[in-house]
């Protein structure tokens, strides 16, 4: 089948490639000329890809990327997979989706499916995508519509785009159907649910449910440190028992697209129904605050005062053994340090650059201040150690330090 996939991020590249794996024809569709110059060199962006494996599709004749929507013409399934950030007033933005969809509806020369995986509130491919693709089509096409919504989580090597499970569900029944054909090609599991919205909303709940136990874990961690205890044995002590606990560890708050982000997805679909999603909304202030309560710890615990002070701070990506940098919670730690005045270094041995900067390299007792904000396991800790005399470490990992 002639697949084309809307967005060759973190999400589309991968299903591109599990596509052509199985023997499809996939079109991996972006705006981003440079991007699309560099995957058709076999270059790729997304850890979880090989170049090589790019570079097989390609001389395969399965895979080419394009910025030209005039090749969508005859495809016979099209996947959005873009990105739904919050716009600077924490509202949901779906401009990446509407403009997919239009691109779709002006571009599409017969009748397709159209899957949505990207993350987004309930309604969005009833009520924003199927009529925005009807409205722009040249020709009165009856398009079938669909939602599976991605549960990407890059670097995960045990849980990949064939082994996770995964929801599904049409506008009609036929949609439905055809969409169950097609991720049954390369999926172990899939999972039919009633309507898309029960999907939709599904995948917000999950990653709103890890924000909830993240932020409670973060607020342990503070009560914890008011009465005199570590608040990493409380957590072990507490793992001990067999049933109705999940262990989660306290850090410097949440990143990565979803985690920050699908929570106000939920609570913005919440208040149009006229619910106040309360526990939501303090979970995602408690996680925000974390940066802040632990520069103000390491300023207390360095004699009041950063100003000036060299400060290393080891781990920009958002989580443990990869690159992604968005919305890593590392960032607002070291807003919150040059706030008090401090010179804030960065180590990240899979971080080349970030926001114009360059990763140090780790020297003995050069600086001040130590955070082990993420900590890889190709990082040296023995010369994290020597960096400095203090050190706070901020993910229980490493064998001395104040800890959370």
């Amino acid at each position: 089948m002639k697949i084309s996939i809307i967005g060759q991020g973190y999400v589309g590249l991968p299903l591109a490639m599990a596509a052509v794996r199985v023997g499809h024809k996939v079109l991996g569709f972006d705006l981003n000329e440079d991007l699309v110059k560099r995957l058709n060199l076999g270059i790729s962006h997304v850890e979880d890809i090989e170049s090589t494996d790019l570079a097989a599709a390609i001389r395969s004749g399965k895979y080419h990327s394009s910025s030209d929507p005039n090749k969508l013409r005859d495809s016979e399934i099209v996947i959005i997979a873009v990105p739904t950030p919050l716009d600077q007033n924490r509202i949901p933005d779906l401009s990446f989706i509407k403009s997919a969809s239009t691109l779709i509806g002006a571009n599409l020369g017969s009748k397709a499916l159209i899957i949505n995986e990207s993350t987004s509130y309930p309604g969005t491919l009833r009520e924003l995508i199927a009529p925005t693709v009807r409205q722009n089509s040249r020709d009165e096409i009856d398009h079938l519509f669909s939602v599976s919504p991605e549960r990407v989580d890059p670097g995960n090597k045990s849980w990949n785009i064939e082994r996770t499970p995964r929801l599904y569900a049409g506008l009609t029944p036929e949609a439905a159907k055809l969409t169950k054909e097609f991720y049954s090609g390369f999926c172990d599991k899939l999972i039919a649910v009633s309507s898309p919205e029960v999907a939709e909303t599904a995948k917000l709940f999950e990653n709103t449910f890890r924000q909830v136990n993240i932020a409670l874990v973060n607020e342990l961690a503070l009560i914890t440190r008011a009465i005199g205890i570590s608040v990493n044995e409380v957590i072990e002590a507490a793992s001990s028992k067999p049933y109705g606990f999940m262990k989660f560890s306290p850090g410097i708050g949440v990143g990565g697209h979803c985690i920050p982000v699908d929570p106000s997805y939920l609570a913005y679909s919440a208040k149009k129904a006229g619910v106040e999603p309360r526990f939501i909304e303090l979970a995602n202030s408690v996680n925000l605050q974390m940066p802040k309560e632990i520069v103000h710890r390491i300023k207390n615990e360095n004699s009041g005062s950063l100003k000036n002070k060299s400060v290393l701070v080891c781990g920009i990506s958002y989580k443990t053994n990869v690159a992604d940098v968005r919305e890593t919670p590392s960032a607002k730690l070291i807003d919150e340090l040059r706030e008090e005045g401090a010179n804030v270094f960065w180590h990240d041995p899979l971080v080349s650059s970030w926001q114009g900067e360059v990763s140090t390299e780790l020297t003995k007792k050069t600086y001040d201040v130590t955070i082990v904000a993420v900590l890889h396991e190709v990082m040296d800790k023995s010369l994290i150690l020597n960096s400095s005399d203090y050190l706070f470490d901020c993910t229980g990992q490493m064998p001395l330090g104040h800890k959370l």
